[in-house]
């Protein structure tokens, strides 16, 4: 399927993460031009880029999330270059992978993940915002488009991790409120929200191999399988498609196998060498 997404300048946010890496891919194979944000790793995302056949369709952004003045800079940095931008992967976050219940948690990794995930989403979102201001609609009516990264996190909660739960499920909120908002700059644009389930990525990867994590997840999903970056990063690219997707803004699309959040199967029902070994073959 064309996507409609050949030479349309995306900004993606996060892109030096697992599920960044594989979206900017997706996209280079549909033709986007990319401007790849990262902040601690860019080096290390400028080397991936340096390795890739499509580099010559990617540049690289350097700012901190939590700066909403150097998170417009790019962006205006971005649009100068593009013309215009066309999408925007709302996708830097982070996940502290210890376990720390609220009685316990530390008022410093609240403020952390909170600064990252959700408020930097805010800034994300200015800055797109205000660069689709300023270089104005796509004149042929391709709506612009911005795709937040959510997590059933925030659907279902998540113990230990209510830090991470909260600033997810405020993505939500932002995401109802700025589709009202984007057809005063863009009377096509769109805003949803992808919502990924538990995916083999680098955040989660050490976590995943404790014994018994990955029967404990499987066990919430009708599809027995975690999903893998790809998995997410094709939604991603669909959601943000001015064709296929053209008519689709204010949703949130859920990519976890079917997941509950209850548990739908007996431990002696799940197979988790099975589950493993395909992980393996995926890789």
């Amino acid at each position: 399927m064309n996507l409609g997404l050949k030479d349309r300048a995306v900004f993606i946010s996060g892109a030096s993460g697992g599920i960044g890496r594989a979206v900017a891919s997706v996209l280079a194979e549909e033709g986007a031009q990319l401007v790849l944000h990262g902040n601690r790793q860019a080096e290390d995302l400028s080397r991936w880029l340096a390795q890739q056949s499509w580099r010559g369709q990617a540049s690289i952004a350097r700012a901190d999330v939590r700066d909403p003045d150097a998170m417009e800079e790019v962006m205006e940095v971005a649009r100068a270059r593009h013309g215009r931008l066309h999408g925007c992967v709302v996708n830097a976050g982070i996940w502290p992978p210890e376990d720390q219940p609220l009685v316990d948690l530390d008022p410093e990794r609240v403020e952390a993940v909170l600064d990252v995930n959700l408020k930097g989403a805010f800034w994300t979102a200015r800055g797109f915002l205000r660069a689709l201001r300023a270089g104005g609609p796509d004149p042929e009516g391709a709506g612009a488009s911005v795709v937040f990264t959510g997590s059933t996190a925030a659907k279902f909660g998540e113990r230990g991790h209510g830090d991470y739960a909260a600033s997810k499920s405020g993505l939500y909120g932002l995401m109802r409120s700025l589709k009202n908002e984007i057809v005063a700059l863009d009377p096509y644009g769109r805003v949803n929200v992808v919502e990924p389930g538990w995916t083999v990525t680098e955040m989660t990867a050490e976590n995943l191999k404790e014994p018994g994590v990955v029967e404990r997840v499987v066990r919430t999903m009708p599809v027995q399988q975690l999903a893998r970056t790809d998995d997410i990063a094709r939604s991603i690219a669909w959601v943000l498609s001015p064709t296929a997707a053209r008519h689709l803004t204010g949703e949130t699309l859920t990519v976890a196998g079917g997941m509950e959040g209850r548990v739908l199967w007996e431990e002696s029902d799940v197979d988790a060498s099975q589950v493993k070994r395909r992980l393996r073959s995926d890789s």
